[in-house]
């Protein structure tokens, strides 16, 4: 059986909710039914009063990289407020003529992927407002078993992490709506409408669902596989591939020599991943225009791979040959953990830091148990 995610519900069922009230939606080029009718033509298909739309990083059609401004969507006449320019919380005054709020975006399943933080600030303004919040369920790309990375340090939270959970968390939205609303005592009255037909070991791919790119530069599943490891070393002096037709699948900088970083990679013999040398330009981001040596990163077997433990393993790697060159202390912004950070800038051994990370994911996988609904 095909999966569906919230909307597809919505459209077969509908929802009592959103009867005779003026509906606000946050939302995306991401917020489709299986067969890609968007989600705002669902809601106004069912007779729901749309009155105002919310849009995230990126844009409501998705295509932006940069802070977004306020805008009109051009099929409908309604107003787009941006949650990603001057303001990252729908304000008391734009949610004056909503009674309900919907939230329909696609994560890819890594902490500091910012759709998740939206989320959670809509779930704050509508607890403020006393309006409910409905979070239309959709499926993990990455799977929801896999855990792992540190929690965030509660004193590094902010826009790319919201909350307390690991780099890599193994939930849905609908139950990180349900943790977050929980744990950190929102207040808000939230409804969740789940998926139907999603297992927990499923990724998209065995959905049957179409990819859809949720952001310019998450163009496939292997990328969103990739991103917890190797976007955690964004933010520092290495191109993480923007700027390439294959961003987060490749690493580069001028200072590297491409072949001796790919046989040290090769010889830890990664579980699941193999690296080639390369030469690339990027067109745009870090190292414009630069000529850069780097690796091109190919899964072979994505049950074995650990995406985090992959992104520890490329920095110690990068530490180790190139401790001069790589502004490694920059990474702790997405890590957002002080003490996973310190062993890798103190090259330790990478068990030691894999335990470290082992302990931070057993105890939250015994604190998402009670979120979990699927």
């Amino acid at each position: 059986m095909n999966t569906l995610n919230g909307i597809d519900l919505i459209d077969k069922q509908g929802l009592d909710l959103l009867k005779n009230k003026r509906v606000g939606l946050l939302s995306n080029h991401t917020g489709l039914t299986a067969d890609l009718r968007p989600t705002l033509s669902v809601l106004q298909a069912k007779k729901y009063s749309v009155t105002t739309l919310f849009s995230p990083e990126h844009g409501f059609q998705g295509h932006l990289d940069e802070n977004v401004p306020d805008g009109i969507d051009p099929a409908t006449g309604l107003p787009i407020y941006s949650l990603y320019g001057e303001r990252k919380k729908p304000t008391q005054e734009q949610l004056r003529n909503v009674d309900v709020l919907v939230y329909d975006i696609q994560d890819i399943g890594c902490r500091f992927y910012t759709y998740i933080s939206t989320m959670g600030l809509a779930m704050e303004a509508c607890a403020e407002a006393k309006i409910p919040c409905v979070v239309l369920d959709r499926v993990n790309p990455i799977n929801g078993v896999d855990v792992e990375g540190p929690l965030a340090d509660t004193d590094r939270l902010g826009f790319t992490a919201y909350h307390t959970i690991p780099l890599r968390h193994g939930m849905t939205v609908g139950e990180l709506a349900r943790m977050f609303n929980a744990e950190k005592k929102i207040g808000c009255e939230l409804v969740v409408v789940s998926c139907e037909g999603w297992q927990r070991t499923h990724f998209l791919d065995a959905c049957g669902l179409y990819w859809v790119n949720p952001s310019p530069n998450m163009r496939r599943l292997q990328q969103a596989l990739l991103y917890p490891g190797v976007g955690l070393l964004e933010g520092t002096n290495l191109s993480v591939g923007r700027g390439t037709d294959t961003p987060f699948e490749v690493i580069g900088a001028p200072w590297i020599q491409g072949r001796v970083l790919a046989d040290a990679l090769n010889n830890l013999k990664e579980p699941g991943i193999r690296f080639t040398p390369l030469v690339f330009t990027p067109t745009y981001s870090t190292h414009k225009e630069k000529r850069c040596e780097g690796v091109s990163m190919f899964i072979t077997d994505r049950s074995r791979l650990r995406p985090v433990r992959l992104g520890i393993q490329l920095a110690l790697t990068l530490r180790k040959l190139y401790a001069r060159d790589w502004q490694a202390e920059r990474m702790l912004g997405l890590f957002a953990n002080r003490e996973c950070h310190q062993r890798v800038m103190e090259g330790a051994p990478v068990n030691d830091i894999l335990a470290l990370m082992d302990r931070h994911t057993r105890g939250f996988k015994t604190r998402r148990k009670s979120y979990l609904l699927y």
